[in-house]
Formats: structure tokens, C-alpha cells, sequence
């Protein structure tokens, strides 16, 4: 009996991990990207750009499973439109026109869509009122992956720290980390390995569909993961600016609960920060 067929769609880090461990429930897991020359094996390579539709057609027959895992390359509105809404159509369509049997539907999205400034605690049922294109952007794919007829899941991921993503340490190393004056700024993280265990586990479950929050166990002030880190690499703490800096627009402040993932039976392997932290730094 042949496995059955599962498309990661803008299969970079993340897609990349999820894809590896479908593969290893027996998935015939086929990752399409811009270059899919270094995909490890066993996941098959697919290259074309979920920007031109055309280039789509290399999509085998037969996906049961989709994983839209794609990001925007640029931070402006031109690429978060091309990553999370026109990728999502052209997808979606070219599936629909090989009429593929999908089982599953999961859309990685963003804890930008949440607007709050507060430090409010916020879930699947919070208002989502982003003031920035990130945010706007995504709730439009969103709306696509959840109004495609087939059951589908949207993880709303918060900041993805791990192995090649080590920006903060790297700041914090460097003296360029600054501390905020002010009220607590409240953030919130998610370890990449989590990120594609999350996916795979919600993947698993035939009653999990809808919106899911994708956040560690604590969000944290800023300042404190600064300090933290800061302790942990032996250098001087960040600076502390007098006053708060001027924050942009689509800056937020808030809280985000990860309750409903972990009532669904997900344990991470990354709790909190400083425990992906304290990973990295020993990797490194």
C-alpha cells in the first residue's frame, strides 16, 4: 500500500522539521521552496515560488495533508501579501485543480494578529485588531486556510528563537542589547523544535482544528530575558535607556496563553526561555 502524500508548502526551518517528522509516521512528505537542493533525506525537493502560480504544477498528485509553512522574505507589506495570502491561494488552488483528497489543512500564522498594548493576557478567543500589515496580512490567510473545506488548523506562533536564530544572544554579547525604561514590555517566544512539534502533534489529532496559540509556558518582560542572558554569557548588563523608547505602530504588549495547546496533551521540550536558552548557549 502506497504512504500517503504530504506537501510542506515553503518548507524553510520550521517546515523543514515538521516535514522530517511526518516522514517518520510513514509520510511521503514532498518540501517545495525556492531551492530544495539541501532538503535532507527522505523529504523530496520541489522547487518553484509560491509567488508565481505557474510555477506550482510541479505538485504531484495525490496531497493529502498540507503544511503551509512559508514566511515573508522582506518585513514590508508587498511580501507579507506574496507569503500569507497570494501563496495561500495559488496553493490551494493548484490542489484544488489536481483535485487532491486533503485529510488535513495546518497554516503556520502569527501572534501579530493580536493589536494588544497592555500587557493584557490574550487566547484563541481574543479580539484580533492588528494596527500593523504583519498582522493584517496574516488573518487574510487565515481566512483562506479556514474557509478551504478542509479540516484545517492555524497555530499562531509567537517569536521563533533556536538554532540559527540566535539574534537576541547575539545583541546581548555584543552591548548593543538596550533595557527599556518603563512598565514591564511583555513578550513572548516559542523554541523552533516546539514550533514543528506543536504542528505535528495538532496534526495527529483528528479533533484538532481552528485556531491554536503557539507561545512556551511564560511570557516574559523583555528586560528580564536581557538580564538573563546577559548572566549567562559572564558580560555587563544592558544598558538601561532613561525613558521608554518611541515604540512603532504595530508594536504590542501583551500576554499570550498557550493553555488550550497544552490541555490538548503537547509537553514541550523547550518550557520556558531559559530553557531554550540554556540549550543554545551549551550548544554554541
Amino acid at each position: 500500500m502506497a504512504a500517503p502524500r504530504a506537501l510542506i508548502a515553503g518548507c524553510g526551518d520550521v517546515g523543514t522539521h515538521l516535514a522530517l517528522r511526518l516522514a517518520a509516521d510513514g509520510w511521503e512528505v514532498f518540501g517545495l521552496r525556492r531551492h530544495p537542493e539541501h532538503l535532507p533525506a527522505p523529504l523530496n525537493g520541489l522547487a518553484a515560488d509560491l509567488s508565481a502560480p505557474e510555477t506550482l504544477a510541479v505538485i504531484p498528485d495525490g496531497i493529502e495533508l498540507l503544511a503551509y509553512t512559508a514566511a515573508a522574505d522582506r518585513s514590508d507589506d508587498d511580501a507579507y501579501r506574496r507569503a500569507y495570502v497570494d501563496g495561500v491561494r495559488a496553493v490551494l488552488a493548484a490542489l484544488e485543480s489536481r483535485r487532491a483528497p486533503l485529510r488535513r489543512v495546518l497554516f503556520t500564522s502569527s501572534t501579530a494578529v493580536y493589536g494588544q498594548t497592555g500587557g493584557e493576557w490574550v487566547d484563541e478567543m481574543s479580539p484580533t485588531e492588528p494596527a500593523g500589515f504583519s498582522g493584517r496580512r496574516v488573518l487574510e490567510g487565515e481566512a483562506l486556510v479556514l474557509g478551504c473545506g478542509a479540516p484545517a488548523v492555524v497555530l499562531r506562533l509567537a517569536g521563533i528563537y533556536g538554532p540559527g536564530r540566535t539574534r537576541l544572544i547575539d545583541r546581548v554579547r555584543g552591548g548593543d542589547a538596550v533595557v527599556a525604561g518603563g512598565p514591564p514590555r511583555w513578550t513572548n517566544r516559542i523554541h523552533r523544535d516546539d514550533c514543528a512539534g506543536a504542528a505535528h502533534h495538532l496534526l495527529a489529532r483528528d479533533d484538532a482544528t481552528g485556531i491554536w496559540i503557539g507561545v512556551d509556558h511564560e511570557p516574559a518582560d523583555e528586560r528580564a530575558v536581557l538580564d538573563w542572558l546577559a548572566a549567562r554569557l559572564g558580560v555587563p548588563p544592558p544598558r538601561r535607556a532613561a525613558e521608554p523608547p518611541a515604540r512603532r505602530r504595530a508594536d504590542t504588549n501583551k500576554r499570550c496563553s498557550n493553555r488550550k495547546l497544552v490541555a490538548s496533551g503537547y509537553r514541550f521540550a523547550y518550557p520556558t526561555f531559559r530553557d531554550g536558552y540554556a540549550a543554545l548557549l551549551a550548544a554554541t
